[in-house]
């Protein structure tokens, strides 16, 4: 029995986004005005507003052969809310526009808009527009995320002072290395299509990829433990590029030191099965979406208390420039692809 297939131009763009948007469910007491008029209304009581917005593009950020369309819907919020969270601040709305060619039927889309919605679910935030249009070639999907913060507690990348500790939260690595197994089986699959994907229950590597989590939970705890970062942003582009960007953008050195950055078991094994080096994943991976901030040396005691956050080095003088220490006792300088440092 085929699956049902309604075609979009059957419901016009109006029917279109009232059929995706009828379920909307407002969480936020912000929310004055959500989807239906020419624009949205919210009123923040007073607090600052915080606003990002990211696109994705089919053949460039995603592959729709290995993301099903409800982790992608998931992911595209997820990735939005990330960033907010990066200004320690908290997500309240975000829009959706998407475009899309004549492959996508009306039911692809209600997929997609689930995993849009169970996020939104999941992190409180409320859908409040967007846009939809149709495409020459695959799917682009546009997320605008809002957020608010008390004010003047935002944090930036360039307010890092020398001493302050260096921390990251949960792993690196993983989301690269799920990454290169879904390419690995896409491309077995091109070449012999009879073959079983074999994703060797990988399941965690896999699902950081597929559908990460913004670390709302850090925040929290930060907040709870009356820690406030002295710079801070997500880690979406590697470790070591983003490390670079708080350096250049406070005008500082650093020093990190490779045993202390957190690698998963499962990480550091496919890695070794892929004959590459969970360092060089780490340094350059990107998109683990984790939080990578600095703090102040006196908050020390307090951040042993996370299981989920380490130290991984410290900001030192812009003289001394920005350098890793191997395991091996080393001094490599830091670069934007981690993994050139290591073959010099």
């Amino acid at each position: 029995m085929s699956e049902e297939r309604t075609e979009i131009n059957s419901l016009g763009e109006f029917g279109l986004i009232e059929l995706l948007t009828k379920n909307i469910e407002i969480q936020q007491a912000s929310t004055v005005l959500g989807v239906g008029d020419d624009a949205a209304v919210i009123d923040h009581f007073g607090r600052q507003t915080v606003v990002s917005t990211d696109m994705l593009v089919e053949g460039i950020h995603f592959d729709l052969m290995y993301t099903p369309l409800k982790h992608l819907g998931y992911k595209s919020v997820a990735v939005n809310l990330s960033d907010i969270y990066a200004m320690n601040a908290t997500p309240t709305h975000i829009t959706v526009s998407i475009a899309f060619n004549n492959r996508f039927s009306v039911e692809a889309l209600n997929e997609f808009y689930e995993g849009v919605y169970a996020a939104c679910e999941k992190y409180g935030v409320d859908l409040i527009g967007g846009d939809t249009s149709s495409s020459q070639k695959g799917f682009v999907i546009s997320v605008t995320a809002l957020g608010e913060v008390a004010p003047d507690q935002f944090v930036k990348r360039s307010t890092a002072q020398k001493g302050d500790l260096l921390c990251v939260s949960g792993d690196l690595g993983a989301a690269f290395l799920g990454l290169t197994l879904l390419e690995r089986e896409k491309k077995i699959f091109l070449e012999s299509p009879q073959l079983q994907p074999d994703l060797e229950e990988q399941t965690y590597i896999i699902g950081r990829q597929l559908k990460p989590e913004p670390r709302r939970d850090i925040i929290e705890w930060l907040e709870k433990n009356d820690i406030k970062p002295t710079a801070m942003m997500d880690v979406s582009d590697g470790l070591s590029s983003e490390i670079l960007h708080i350096c250049k953008q406070s005008n500082l050195g650093v020093v990190l030191y490779e045993e202390k950055i957190p690698i998963a078991q499962e990480s550091k094994e496919m890695a070794l099965k892929f004959g590459m080096d969970p360092t060089a994943c780490a340094l350059s991976g990107g998109e683990d979406y984790e939080l990578l901030f600095t703090m102040k040396q006196e908050d020390y005691d307090k951040i042993v208390m996370s299981e989920e956050i380490s130290v991984i080095g410290y900001m030192a003088d812009i003289s001394e420039g920005a350098h890793i220490l191997t395991k091996g006792g080393n001094k490599f300088k830091l670069v934007a692809q981690g993994w050139n440092a290591f073959q010099q």
